[in-house]
């Protein structure tokens, strides 16, 4: 009898030992951690390979529908392409970057010290604010938002700079995902094939449909979504270019990157671009500083009505409220990328829900 009540109590022992590897797990958990980010920073190439191959994908199953040519020529054209127009940016385009960089991290103080003075005088003609003695604290209130804003811009344009320095260093493990993408995009059908039979061995046959229904839909949208993207902001960053030229702008293909990458961020974008780009011109020239603004406005209002719904046309088939809300969540949680790739993977989301719903509204017969 004494046995029998025993017995019960063993059935907490499981409990116990994956409670206690638990607490183990929690308290090491700087383990853990260290394991992972040594992890991916190894499987880095291959991730980055995987990421390669679905970007140059279109354009190569393009070449062979269109031009009937094999798989091996049409990835040598492609790659060919990729080298060709790398191979300007790195000789031609990045070091008159990296030295707009270095020459305004050079400047950045005396453009800090003339706003200062400029600020400065201003609130001294303004005999208003004399009469009733908030003068000074309206000077110390923008100095403290001038060395503010010195400073970011400041650690913002070292990170810069740091990156391009790094980024020298990690030139074997480009090399290296670019080959491994090779066999990515050679043998596509067969990985293709491999994760569908992973997804079906692991989940039952309605799960996994599902699943391989939304890969399906992810990938339709998210490759017409960013080579569109893509696409409209090397356009906006060119014509970008070509107009601060005009305007005689300081730094203007340093100014037009940054427009052109900002401008794959759907709705934000455009005001996340403008915001350096004027801030950096008001540095030399005030009134250029409000042409850059106007220009950039119509450029943008260009983008909006015109060249975006000619490239893009509706893509995502996502209302704006939709649009912004998956901005905000993916920027919130991915940061940068996230505000980019958050809008296809909403869309998605939407596409599934909605089929969802119509599917139970269907088998109920309402209409609506």
């Amino acid at each position: 009898m004494s046995d029998k009540k025993r017995i019960p109590y063993l059935n907490f022992i499981p409990l116990l030992i994956i409670a206690f590897i638990l607490y183990k797990i929690i308290n090491k958990i700087d383990f853990f951690l260290f394991i992972n980010i040594n992890l991916l920073s190894i499987l880095s190439p291959v991730i980055w390979a995987f990421a390669i191959a679905y970007l140059l994908n279109s354009p190569m199953s393009y070449i062979e529908r269109n031009f009937k040519l094999k798989r091996g020529w049409s990835i040598l054209i492609i790659y060919m392409f990729v080298i060709g127009i790398t191979t300007i940016f790195i000789t031609i385009v990045s070091p008159r970057i990296i030295n707009s960089i270095l020459d305004l991290l050079k400047n950045l103080p005396d453009y800090i010290k003339i706003t200062d003075i400029w600020i400065t005088e201003k609130i001294t003609d303004l005999k208003l604010l004399d009469n009733y003695g908030i003068t000074p604290y309206v000077e110390d209130g923008l100095n403290k938002i001038i060395e503010q804003v010195g400073n970011y811009l400041n650690s913002i344009l070292s990170a810069v700079v740091s990156k391009a320095i790094n980024f020298t260093s990690t030139i074997f493990k480009i090399i290296l995902s670019m080959i491994i993408a090779v066999y990515f995009l050679k043998d596509k059908e067969i990985f293709i094939l491999s994760l569908k039979k992973v997804v079906f061995a692991l989940l039952n046959k309605q799960m996994a449909k599902g699943v391989i229904e939304f890969a399906a839909e992810l990938d339709r949208l998210f490759s017409q979504f960013i080579i569109g993207k893509f696409i409209d902001s090397c356009i906006i960053g060119a014509m970008c270019f070509i107009g601060l030229l005009i305007i005689k702008a300081p730094y203007a293909l340093l100014l037009s990157l940054i427009v052109g990458i900002a401008n794959m961020i759907p709705y934000f974008g455009p005001f996340i671009g403008a915001v350096p780009a004027v801030a950096i011109t008001l540095f030399d020239s005030p009134i250029k500083a409000i042409w850059v603004l106007v220009f950039i406005i119509a450029l943008q209002q260009f983008d909006g009505l015109f060249l975006g719904p000619m490239i893009l046309g509706d893509k995502v088939g996502l209302s704006p409220f939709w649009i912004i809300l998956a901005i905000i969540i993916g920027g919130g949680m991915f940061g940068v990328i996230g505000m980019f790739l958050g809008v296809p993977i909403m869309a998605v989301i939407k596409a599934l829900f909605d089929k969802f719903i119509n599917k139970r509204l269907d088998a109920q017969n309402i209409r609506m």
